[in-house]
């Protein structure tokens, strides 16, 4: 087993004694679930930046605090570019059987910020790819590392979750199959 170095041996105690600390700290400020991210991305800046974390006891978990603020700071900025981007999406949306007036009130960017988010992140990625960035099938599949025909295939199917999912009349798409029911055979009252 190898041996420790004085730089891990100081991370570790950082950790041990602050993680509880700054998890509590994240916890009152976002979700449990992103609680959790947070506090690992203050940790992981406390590794990067292990010189400027301050020595004194006093004044260590201030700044843990102080990071993992800034990291809140950073997630909600990339929730509302995200959303932004579902905004510009859908007034770039021009392809046939999407409603012509989707960007023209709050109700339909609204629709459209919530269909964005149900989207899968691969869906996300090749529609802004298309719309928001405006690259051509080759240049976009590049970007995916994947072929132009896969990328066009992907962007197709994209194209007609998103559809599915701001069309009112039509059930989302899902990749489970719908079982019906026939309903049972009424006997006869003669």
């Amino acid at each position: 087993m190898e041996t420790m170095t004085a730089r891990e041996q100081r991370f570790r105690a950082l950790f041990t004694t602050h993680h509880d600390a700054v998890l509590r700290f994240a916890r009152r400020r976002t979700s449990p679930a992103h609680a959790e991210d947070i506090a690992a991305e203050t940790f992981l800046v406390a590794w990067r930046r292990l010189d400027a974390v301050p020595t004194r006891a006093g004044e260590v978990l201030p700044w843990l605090y102080a990071v993992a603020r800034h990291c809140l700071l950073n997630a909600e900025r990339s929730d509302r570019r995200q959303e932004a981007l579902a905004v510009r999406i859908g007034d770039a949306l021009s392809e046939p059987g999407v409603r012509a007036d989707l960007g023209d009130s709050v109700a339909d960017r609204t629709d459209l910020a919530a269909a964005w988010r149900r989207l899968s992140a691969t869906e996300q990625d090749v529609l802004a790819l298309a719309l928001w960035e405006d690259l051509p099938s080759p240049q976009a599949a590049r970007v995916l590392g994947i072929s132009a025909t896969a990328y066009r295939l992907r962007l197709s199917r994209a194209r007609r979750t998103l559809r599915g999912l701001l069309e009112p009349s039509q059930t989302p798409p899902t990749s489970e199959p719908v079982l019906r029911v026939a309903p049972a055979p009424q006997e006869s009252t003669r």
